[in-house]
């Protein structure tokens, strides 16, 4: 028999309903994991065990007074949250040491929505400051670090709760997407990461998110699993149900374009093509139509995203004792923010609303959009920052200061994310290809979809049929 965090979220939910194990034993089983395995990965920034264990406490007098099918739909569910995200009663630390690290007064939306479904939340798990980064390394905790790769990062800004998912840590984890901080950490620890469409997910949080980029989704082990968990994000949906059928033949247009290259030129290296090789393989066995498709990009983007990117934390709450203990790259980018204009912010919003226009038009001629993931192999804890022997010691005394290297590195990285929040699209990465060869060796590289709004059930379902 497996063990239980080696399950398959579906099968560990059936085994919950059943009553087949009890919410106190899965919930026990996972603190077990974390604590002995956390040290090592950084995943978990606070875990709340005595509160999940009375939530897992509880959940099983449910159990005991209901029928299976009464029970919510992640009945004693292990979950955990995003350190950007108010847990009542928990401390939200936004990844700063600039801030007051006070327990939230209640939860968010997105919260209540999992706490309705019955899931059972273990703590807060690791994010860069304000999740701006895409790596998830701080000054007030350890980084997290990739489950298949220690020394390498966990992507960001969902990089603990990936980390935690791919390791077992978590049978699967919500994270947040305003830039591509659910699928860039899933294409790095080898998971399937869901942005959906704007709108769709009702506990969206938009405070300080002018440009409304941010949208939750699932980070998990299968498409499967990432439906799961969509059915309770939206509910009234019924992605589970939906996966097992078969897509139709679809037209993918292929594509190495990224908004980016203009301000920031790259190479994706061998292994992101490996990876697009590989799913393209995948895909026409699947039976499915590729071809190549050019898109032009205006060349204002970077400008006018970064604009909005930063807009929020140009308007957090710092006290101005306390912003030299900001990362370097965030003090840079929350002055820059200060000092622009509201007319300057809303040229950037105008652009960005005629981008999102022009994009989906040329998106719109094909089924689906294939693309890799990352343009890089999951890069090394301190690569990013500059910070020596990644981050061995921390909090860092002294980060350097190139914000500008910081931030140029993240677009090279990842070219291929942003404008998908900017579109509104629904995308997935599925990670197709290991640098070793074969899953578990060597680095997971991936691929995205990007598919059309409402297109969240077929994305699930090509990456369900691609074997994932």
């Amino acid at each position: 028999m497996p063990e239980l965090h080696e399950l398959p979220a579906t099968a560990l939910r059936d085994l919950l309903h059943s009553g087949a194990v009890s919410s106190t034993d899965v919930t026990s089983h996972f603190l077990d994991r974390i604590g002995r395995q956390n040290p090592l990965l950084g995943a978990f920034i606070t875990v709340t065990a005595d509160q999940a264990m009375d939530q897992a406490r509880a959940a099983d007098g449910l159990r005991s007074r209901c029928d299976a099918d009464d029970l919510p739909p992640l009945h004693g569910m292990p979950i955990a949250f995003k350190d950007l995200t108010d847990v009542a009663g928990v401390v939200t630390t936004h990844g700063s040491a600039a801030l007051d690290h006070k327990p939230a007064p209640a939860d968010t939306p997105l919260v209540a929505l999992f706490k309705d479904a019955g899931a059972i939340s273990l703590g807060k798990t690791q994010v860069p400051e304000f999740g701006l980064t895409a790596y998830s390394e701080n000054r007030i905790a350890p980084p997290s670090r990739n489950p298949h790769a220690p020394s390498r990062s966990s992507g960001g800004s969902s990089g603990g709760s990936a980390a935690a998912a791919a390791a077992g840590l978590l049978p699967f984890a919500p994270g947040t997407d305003g830039g591509g901080s659910v699928r860039i950490p899933a294409a790095a620890c080898g998971l399937v990461g869901l942005k959906p469409g704007r709108g769709l997910v009702a506990a969206g949080e938009s405070a300080g998110d002018p440009a409304r980029l941010v949208v939750p989704g699932p980070l998990a082990r299968s498409a499967e699993d990432a439906a799961l968990m969509m059915d309770a994000l939206a509910p009234g949906n019924r992605y589970l149900a939906a996966i097992e059928q078969e897509p139709p033949r679809l037209r993918i247009g292929v594509t190495l374009d990224s908004p980016w290259s203009t301000t920031f030129p790259f190479t994706p290296d061998p292994e992101a093509l490996d990876a697009l090789r590989a799913g393209e393989t995948l895909l026409e066995q699947a039976g499915h139509t590729l071809g190549d498709a050019a898109v032009r990009y205006d060349n204002r983007y970077p400008d006018a995203f970064t604009t909005a990117w930063t807009a929020g934390v140009g308007a957090a709450r710092i006290s101005p004792t306390r912003e030299a203990l900001l990362a370097p790259l965030t003090r840079t980018f929350r002055r820059r923010a200060q000092q622009r204009s509201p007319a300057k912010l809303a040229e950037a919003l105008a652009f960005l609303r005629q981008f999102q226009h022009d994009t989906v038009a040329q998106y719109g001629q094909w089924d689906l959009m294939l693309m890799p993931a990352l343009a890089q192999t999951p890069r090394p804890v301190g690569w990013f920052t500059g910070t020596a022997h990644g981050s061995d010691r921390w909090p860092s005394a002294q980060w350097p200061g190139d914000a500008d290297g910081d931030y140029r590195k993240q677009c090279e990285y990842a070219p291929w994310s942003s404008m998908v929040n900017v579109c509104g699209l629904p995308a997935i990465t599925i990670p197709v290809h290991w640098t070793g060869g074969a899953a578990g060796n060597g680095l997971p590289m991936g691929i995205q979809l990007v598919g059309p709004m409402g297109s969240e059930a077929l994305l699930l379902q090509v990456a369900h049929q691609l074997g994932y």
